[in-house]
């Protein structure tokens, strides 16, 4: 029942943070492959509507965005480590940019039509519903979708000091060791350089290109597939670690009927009742009658957090 269970998707560039991260760690776990789009019936009996890839369960316990799903694994896993104390600050600060305006700045690249035609070339009813799911997905965003000529600008001035930094001999973002910086500019990038054509857009800079193929090189730890059905199975028959604990803030508190939801795109709320929220999660006991009592975990940064009125 402990054992790391991801739920992802080969060509999802946040399971790839995540994949790389269990091959840097050399970590054993189980992988099930889930639908890259809507409908995901077995995803939504775990995670009650969240619908975002990839999410880690770890028996009862449903982990959900790659920023607490790091976390979790360096507590279980602590070397080597994510979040170095000598560079704590830069490695979270750079790690958020990273996820964020560097991977909002990588779709738009990723996703033009050339890109995308070649990308599922002889596959043009998938490439629709690919498209269809994804305007779906970014329904009521309050992100703003970044522009192609911004996206590149971005880019550019990103990989051109990044280029620098890494010829000024540090092997990784922070120094000589990778931490969770490298992981979130790795994902990014590895989105573009896996891709058709855009992926010239990196083959420049030689710098870039070693440190890609060193970050490929920590390989996806030990896996072994396991059914969505099985993984369900072995959620109905764990109990969730989490025991009811405190609320650090006022308005909620332990046992309130709440929703949790992303506040950037994805903005599909999931209901529960509130075990624990603290400065890193917020966690919510639901029930689903394929899985039983499942906790499910969300970050505090960039998420909602709304009452239910009874």
């Amino acid at each position: 029942m402990n054992e790391l269970i991801l739920h992802h998707y080969p060509m999802s560039p946040f399971a790839e943070k995540i994949r790389a991260i269990f091959g840097a760690k050399q970590i054993t776990w189980k992988s099930v492959d889930i639908p890259r789009i809507m409908p995901k019936p077995d995803v939504v009996a775990l995670t009650g509507g969240y619908r975002k890839t990839p999410i880690l369960q770890i028996g009862a316990d449903i982990i959900c965005d790659t920023a607490l799903i790091a976390r979790k694994i360096d507590e279980l896993v602590p070397e080597p480590q994510l979040y170095p104390d000598h560079v704590a600050v830069n490695a979270e600060v750079i790690a958020a940019w990273a996820d964020s305006v560097l991977f909002n700045s990588a779709v738009p690249l990723a996703f033009q039509p050339q890109v995308m035609a070649e990308t599922f070339a002889g596959r043009e009813q998938e490439l629709q519903a690919f498209a269809a799911d994804r305007a779906a997905m970014r329904k009521g965003a309050t992100m703003p979708r970044t522009s192609l000529e911004n996206a590149k600008n971005i880019l550019h001035r990103f990989v051109k000091n990044f280029e620098c930094q890494l010829q000024n001999g540090q092997a990784f973002v922070c120094g000589g060791f990778p931490c969770i910086a490298d992981f979130s500019i790795y994902h990014s990038l590895w989105f573009l350089w896996t891709k058709p054509i855009v992926c010239d857009e990196l083959t420049p800079y030689p710098a870039i290109m070693g440190w890609l193929q060193l970050m490929k090189e920590f390989g996806h730890g030990s896996q072994s597939e396991l059914s969505s059905t099985e993984a369900i199975a072995i959620a109905k028959g764990a109990k969730t670690k989490v025991e009811p604990g405190h609320s650090v803030v006022e308005k909620f508190a332990v046992g309130d009927e709440i929703t949790v939801q992303p506040t950037d795109y994805g903005i599909d709320p999931v209901q529960g009742k509130l075990l624990l929220c603290d400065e890193i999660e917020t966690v919510i006991l639901r029930n689903d009658n394929r899985v039983g009592d499942v906790a499910v975990h969300f970050p505090r940064a960039n998420y909602a957090i709304e009452k239910v009125e009874q």
